[in-house]
Formats: C-alpha cells, sequence, structure tokens
C-alpha cells in the first residue's frame, strides 16, 4: 500500500516479481513450509540461533544479514527440485544431497551445527555429482553427493554467483576490446 499498490491488486507475489523487495519477502513467506528448526511447525517463522527467538524468516534473515553472522555457504537437502537447486547454484552456494535413505535424523543432527565441506580447494578438480565429507562441529561426518551438474553451474561457483560470472566476463570482454582499439 505504501507504494500506491491497490488492495484490489494483492493477488500475488508473482505478479509483483520486478520489485526486489517483494521477491526476497515472497522467498520466504510461503504459508506451506515445515520448519524442522521448530519442531515441524508449518508457516515462514524459523528460529534466529543467535538469539534464540521466533521470528519470521525474512525478519530473521534481515536480522542476520544486519549482524553480519550469517552467511549461507551450502544447502544440503534430501533432494531438488531443478528450480531449488539451479537458483542457489546461481547465486554461489553448494548444493548437497544426502544419500538415499538418508537425512538429518539418521546422523541425529539438530540443525544447529555448524558444518565443514571437504571440497577440493581448485574448482578445477570438482565435478557434478561427486561424493564429499560432510563433517559438524559435534564430531559427526557423513557423505552427501555434490549436486553441480553441470560444467558451467561450476564456473558459477568458481566466481561466486552468475551475476559475478557475468560481470567479470563483460569486463574482461571490455578489456580485450579496450587493447584491441589500442
Amino acid at each position: 500500500m505504501e507504494r500506491g499498490v491497490d488492495r484490489r491488486d494483492f493477488n500475488s507475489y508473482g505478479s509483483r516479481r520486478g520489485n526486489e523487495e517483494v521477491m526476497a519477502r515472497s522467498t520466504v513467506a510461503n504459508i506451506r513450509i515445515v520448519n524442522k528448526l521448530l519442531g515441524g511447525e508449518v508457516g515462514p517463522k524459523t528460529i534466529h540461533i543467535s538469539i534464540g527467538e521466533k521470528l519470521y524468516v525474512f525478519d530473521a534473515s534481515m536480522r542476520y544479514k544486519r549482524s553480519k553472522a550469517a552467511w549461507v555457504k551450502a544447502v544440503i537437502a534430501g533432494s531438488f527440485e531443478q528450480i531449488h537447486r539451479s537458483n542457489p547454484v546461481r547465486m554461489g552456494i553448494i548444493p548437497l544431497c544426502f544419500k538415499a535413505g538418508e537425512n538429518n535424523e539418521t546422523f541425529g543432527l539438530t540443525r544447529h551445527e555448524r558444518y565443514s565441506i571437504d571440497l577440493p580447494s581448485n574448482v578445477s578438480e570438482i565435478r557434478p555429482g561427486q561424493d564429499v565429507t560432510v563433517a559438524t562441529d559435534n564430531g559427526k561426518s557423513f557423505t552427501c553427493t555434490l549436486r553441480f551438474d553441470t560444467e558451467m553451474e561450476l564456473a558459477y561457483f568458481d566466481h561466486g554467483g552468475i551475476l559475478q560470472y557475468v560481470i567479470r566476463n563483460l569486463i574482461s570482454r571490455q578489456s580485450l576490446n579496450q587493447l584491441q582499439v589500442d
């Protein structure tokens, strides 16, 4: 309403995709999300780990952002639909899948652990679909499948995401064009 949108036009987030604030909120506002950090509670709330307070996911993410306390580097899931796997990849986030028949409960994970992922330090040594070891700060470890599915996705990851990849390529081309003009 503060942006002049009539109430009758509040039909869906999808119709407001051009607004980055609406997009950010819609990403985490699904009323059907089952949050296991909250014991399976349904709705767009989560627990802010640092303060132990239950907040709307968007509010928690903004609080983490302000405190510079959280940075998502990987997502571990039982499986991914294509779009839910490729979107994190395009943001430079590592998509991992538990092995068939395994999940958080298999390993007694509380979802409050800190995780270390044993990836090669050189991206050229990473292969789509390879297995990697994940270790927790409480001594548990398990194997996940790395869900970079193409070499292009590895290139995005190497650059920190698709935006950085595109910008670096544009700068590289511009520099090359400048050399050719000179």
